[in-house]
């Protein structure tokens, strides 16, 4: 969801030494009708690549359940929507949400579709904390699933 720490997350973990994606930027999506979808083939070369390390990739669109099983984990970002709308007015590194129609779309993402993230997830953070913890968080779950 928009405005819950996502891109904080990976910049930190980034200047750490990790691999991390952040599908909003780059080449990573293709709209169809009007929906965007990570471009599956991109993707799965992607995963497919060694590494030394975890890799981190940060999204959320339609299609992103056919990765699942393929992750070690899938973590769910979230914040209540006050604090969320509040990240969102203030940043100055994003663009949307905005606008009042932007704004009324990710209301309805949290309430339609963060439940359904949450039910196919395997953690969740609730993003309240400073961003340190965050990632101290996310390196945890890496730690028990991927990282030596």
């Amino acid at each position: 969801m928009s405005g819950v720490g996502k891109t904080t997350a990976l910049d930190g973990l980034s200047r750490q030494g990790f691999a991390t994606v952040d599908t909003d930027e780059g080449d990573w999506i293709d709209v169809v009708d009007g929906e965007p979808l990570w471009r599956e083939p991109l993707l799965a070369a992607l995963l497919s690549r060694p590494r030394p390390t975890a890799l981190f990739v940060a999204g959320t669109v339609v299609n992103q359940g056919v990765f699942y099983d393929r992750f070690d984990a899938v973590v769910l970002l979230s914040a209540p929507s006050a604090i969320a709308f509040q990240r969102i007015a203030e940043r100055t590194n994003n663009p949307f949400g905005k606008s009042d129609s932007e704004r009324r779309q990710i209301a309805r993402d949290m309430a339609e579709i963060e439940p359904l993230l949450r039910q196919a997830a395997t953690h969740e953070i609730v993003t309240v904390c400073p961003p340190e913890e965050v990632i101290a968080e996310l390196l945890a779950i890496a730690r028990t699933v991927h990282i030596p």
